[in-house]
Formats: structure tokens, C-alpha cells, sequence
């Protein structure tokens, strides 16, 4: 399970490192990269280790090729996906096309969410952070997390 936020630097040729805690969560299922694409709601990529990518994926392949919304959703969400190695110092290469869809600088914000890892730039993150800060979605975040439990 994906979980905390982390800050860390990336460098013009789009080199991060991906936080340690992340790396040993990719160990421990015997995993040496991440599966990075767009998120089809927020201006941010999402990260997916192979084997959560890889039931995803076969979900998607399951469905008909003859669905409009089949087609959009690969060419928005399958299409874009790159495989990124995490090399032997613990980063990955987050390919120009993505961070130009992220709006990814100097800095990047790294949010772990259960199953995947959100990849924004800290602006992006700090205006959703200020959203759900609102009293009126805190309260609309109780009620959910209510009916969870």
C-alpha cells in the first residue's frame, strides 16, 4: 500500500528520485519499475507497479475495441503510459510528454494512494490540498470515510 507525500527535486533531462519508501514497497513484490501515465481527472500522473498496471490493463483489454468510450479511455489513459526503471540509485526518468501534463518543474510532489502513486507539481498539489481543506468537503470526506466503517 502506497501512502505519505514527499517533495523531491527532478533535473532537466526529467530524472526524480522516487522516495524510499516507494522503493521498498516495489522490492518487496520483486519490482524494479513503475508504470507512469496521465490521470484522466486531475492534472497530475499517476504511477502503477507492474503488477496492479498489469490487472488494470488486462480490465481494460477485456472490454470491446467497438466502444467509443473503450477507445477514448485507452488513447487518454493506456496510450500516454510509459514504463519507468528505477535505476540503480533510486530513480525513475519521467518521459517530457508527462511532465508537460503535469506541469512538472524543478520539484515534484509525490503522494502515495493505496494501489498507486500520484505525481504532481507542488503548486497543483498544494491548490487540491487547499480544496479538501474546505469545511464543507471535510465534512463531505467524513460522511464517505462513515460509510466505509
Amino acid at each position: 500500500m502506497f501512502s505519505g507525500v514527499f517533495q523531491h527535486a527532478i533535473d532537466a533531462k526529467g530524472r526524480t528520485s522516487l522516495p524510499a519508501k516507494f522503493r521498498e514497497l516495489l522490492a518487496a513484490q520483486n519490482a524494479d519499475k513503475l508504470f507512469v501515465t496521465t490521470d484522466l481527472i486531475d492534472d497530475c500522473l499517476v504511477a502503477f507497479a507492474p503488477a496492479s498496471w498489469q490487472r488494470m490493463a488486462e480490465k481494460i483489454a477485456s472490454l470491446s475495441m467497438f466502444d467509443e468510450r473503450t477507445r477514448l479511455l485507452t488513447r487518454s489513459f493506456i496510450a500516454p503510459a510509459q514504463e519507468c526503471p528505477v535505476d540503480k540509485l533510486g530513480r525513475i526518468l519521467i518521459p517530457p510528454s508527462l511532465r508537460e501534463h503535469a506541469g512538472l518543474g524543478e520539484e515534484i510532489t509525490w503522494a502515495g494512494t493505496v494501489e498507486r502513486i500520484e505525481i504532481w507539481s507542488p503548486q497543483r498539489w498544494a491548490e487540491v490540498q487547499r480544496k479538501a481543506r474546505a469545511p464543507e468537503t471535510k465534512a463531505e470526506l467524513a460522511r464517505r470515510l462513515s460509510e466505509l466503517l
